[in-house]
């Protein structure tokens, strides 16, 4: 795990500093009111460096390297499984469209990670579909990837 978190807050070191002199650059600091737009990010950007250097400091400081950062065995193909099936999503959401493709991805999900028996996996997938289709469409009036079906 050492080597994991070493290039994990190194990248969020740069990440942060970045975000901070963003801020700084893009806004203005302090207003004739006060705190300007900048201030929060900047302040963010200053706090997600410094957890970054102590994830470093940590990592560089522990002797044994830990566990593996990666699963083995069963975990990785779980792990597999959800990436694969979140790509797939997005790669096809303009295709299925979103209440479509939430409903394949929750029951690709529900049958390949616990096993749960397909008349579940189906209601819970058309349950979920249907809310986020009511939530987002009919109530928030924001519009959803629509895909050839119409949905």
């Amino acid at each position: 795990m050492r080597g994991a978190d070493r290039i994990t807050g190194a990248v969020l070191l740069v990440l942060s500093v970045a975000f901070a002199a963003g801020a700084l650059r893009s806004y203005a600091y302090w207003s004739p009111s006060g705190p300007g737009p900048a201030f929060l990010p900047f302040w963010l950007g200053v706090a997600m460096a410094v957890l970054a250097t102590l994830l470093l400091l940590s990592a560089w400081r522990r002797p044994d390297p830990g566990d593996p950062w990666l699963p083995q065995g069963a975990g990785l193909r779980r792990l597999a499984l959800v990436l694969g099936t979140s790509v797939a999503l997005v790669a096809l959401l303009d295709t299925l469209g979103m209440v479509i493709g939430t409903a394949l991805f929750l029951v690709v999900l529900l049958r390949g990670l616990d096993r749960v028996s397909w008349p579940v996996s189906v209601a819970v997938a058309l349950a979920t579909a249907a809310f986020t289709f009511l939530v987002f469409t009919w109530w928030l009036k924001v519009p959803l990837p629509v895909g050839v079906l119409g949905f």
